[in-house]
């Protein structure tokens, strides 16, 4: 445990120290786009925190592979998880670096998340089977060819499904973090009846993966002073599913430790990724069945609709981390207290009730106005997009304002011995 706290820190840490240097980087190079009609924000900020995220995973996985426990099981089995994830992580963050500063081809770039992928299953970090109930048939074992195909599907959706979802401050590393939580929770709560490698792997992982998020969280929740770009977005995308693929249990294993967690190797995934997924999906339909590409951008994802019906930015990101901690956390927190199936019903029509209620603001937008006008305080903190645009100085602002006729017209009523009295005088 004190191992995965320690990881944690010091990648938290490298990250949280190098997100500045990035920022100055990014704004050298000019790597802050203007503003989109699909934005929320309205100035300029500089993008490629994924950098500085990427620093912190390479200083975490460095030090974990030098401890005890994690260390055994991350450098000294079939799965080189360290190298894996440097070297896959170092080919998706310059992906996402070309297409933060340059701009890249959607194709191109769904190029090197495949590349990405397949690096991960080069390095044998990929599904070795399918965990189903033995009722069901029990598990599928899956050939190399097979292997090779579902797990790089796996990554390269849980990478599009993540950056899809990156649209708001702090939103998509928040959710990624929980969806860590809820992996690392999960391998803990196996590793204390089971024991295996790919259990620890798992955690470490996962540990890294929550360490890295809280690191960049302090400078990008609102109002950010960085993004982090598909650099970040992607990255932590290719780190979550790093811990999926290496997650499942033969559920024989497993299966009289209680009911649910027959049915969790398949449901955890599932659950910490509900909100990117559904976001994902609804993108997907939404832009084919108006003829438009997958990838074409729009303002029709969950945190647009939030906002839209009249949440602010933060509480917008707020009722997204709620909606994702209460799938992922109630799949796993029902697993340790050995709840019944039938439970599940009951999480879902729960689950659909806080949707409803995330569309209440529709209802109560006429109160709103009046409440706004009485002076009632946003819960923001502060200016929603960065600094007010500068006050022009004083004889900019004569320039700019002549009085009426222009200077004509005083020369003209001083000739006719009419006192003229400058509406601008100048300084002497």
């Amino acid at each position: 445990m004190r191992e995965y706290l320690f990881m944690a820190l010091i990648a938290a840490a490298v990250t949280y120290l190098l997100v500045p240097l990035v920022r100055r980087f990014a704004i050298r190079i000019g790597a802050m786009p203007e503003v989109r009609d699909r934005d929320v924000h309205t100035t300029p900020t500089p993008r490629l925190g994924g950098l500085a995220m990427y620093g912190g995973l390479v200083a975490g996985l460095l030090v974990a592979s030098q401890l005890t426990h994690t260390g055994k099981a991350l450098t000294e089995t079939d799965v080189n998880a360290v190298t894996a994830l440097i070297v896959a992580g170092g080919l998706i963050t310059l992906t996402g670096f070309l297409d933060d500063w340059w701009g890249m081809d959607a194709f191109i770039k769904l190029g090197g998340q495949v590349a990405a992928a397949g690096v991960l299953v080069f390095f044998d970090l990929r599904l070795l089977y399918i965990p189903l109930p033995q009722n069901w048939g029990g598990s599928i074992s899956l050939d190399p060819t097979l292997s090779t195909v579902i797990t790089i599907m796996v990554v390269v959706v849980t990478i599009n499904a993540v950056n899809f979802v990156d649209g708001l401050d702090g939103l998509a590393a928040g959710i990624v973090c929980i969806a860590g939580m809820a992996t690392w929770a999960y391998s803990i709560f196996l590793a204390v009846n089971i024991s295996g490698p790919r259990i620890t792997t798992t955690a470490a992982i996962a540990a890294l993966l929550i360490g890295t998020c809280l690191g960049f969280l302090p400078h990008n929740f609102h109002p950010a002073k960085i993004f982090m770009g598909d650099t970040g977005a992607m990255l932590i995308g290719l780190v979550l599913a790093s811990s999926i693929v290496t997650t499942p249990v033969d559920p024989g294993i497993i299966e009289g430790m209680n009911k649910v967690p027959v049915l969790l190797p398949l449901l955890l995934p599932a659950a910490v990724l509900i909100l990117p997924l559904v976001d994902l999906i609804t993108a997907v339909v939404r832009r084919t069945s108006r003829g438009l590409s997958p990838f074409a951008p729009d303002r029709g994802h969950l945190h647009h609709r939030l906002m839209d019906i009249g949440h602010s930015h933060r509480r917008s990101v707020l009722i997204m981390y709620a909606w994702a901690f209460l799938f992922a956390f109630g799949i796993v927190g029902m697993s340790t207290i050995g709840v019944p199936v039938l439970l599940f019903p009951v999480v879902i029509v729960f689950a659909l009730v806080v949707l409803v209620l995330m569309a209440l603001p529709r209802w109560r937008g006429r109160a709103g106005t009046h409440a706004a006008s009485r002076g009632k305080r946003s819960d923001d903190d502060g200016p929603p997009t960065g600094p007010m645009p500068p006050i022009p100085p004083e004889p900019e602002v004569g320039r700019r304002m002549q009085p009426p006729g222009g200077p004509g017209a005083q020369r003209s009523a001083a000739a006719d011995g009419n006192p003229v009295i400058p509406a601008f005088p100048s300084r002497s």
